[in-house]
């Protein structure tokens, strides 16, 4: 059993940053695969990015490919997600979640968090 809870979101102007958390419990984190998603008030929940257990494989939505970026520090339980050059489109909650396998879709992540709210202004 693993349990998720994220931080760092809030409210910020277009073309600034933030730095998303996700801090895990237990002792098995490098062994999950990790991955953001979001989702948009009345959309679906959707990819964001994803990191292999070492860390060394990364991979990215379309959309923010080149502005996000993922990483991990397994020492400490911990995945980011630093997001830059924010758009008003990014609008949305934000979820991490942990899978035994890399994939881009939710069924491939068995644990998830809660969510942190992310909100870009014009």
């Amino acid at each position: 059993q693993v349990q998720l809870v994220e931080s760092g979101g809030g409210l910020v102007q277009a073309g600034g940053s933030l730095r998303l958390s996700c801090a895990a419990s237990g002792r098995t984190f490098s062994s999950y695969t990790m991955g953001w998603f979001r989702q948009a008030p009345g959309k679906d929940r959707e990819f964001v990015s994803g990191i292999s257990r070492s860390g060394v494989t990364t991979y990215y939505a379309d959309s923010v490919k080149g502005r996000f970026t993922i990483s991990r520090d397994n020492a400490k339980n911990t995945v980011y997600l630093q997001m830059n050059s924010l758009k008003p489109e990014d609008t949305a909650i934000y979820y991490c979640a942990a899978g035994r396998f890399m994939g881009r879709s939710t069924s491939a992540y068995d644990y998830w968090g809660r969510g942190t709210q992310v909100t870009v202004s014009s």
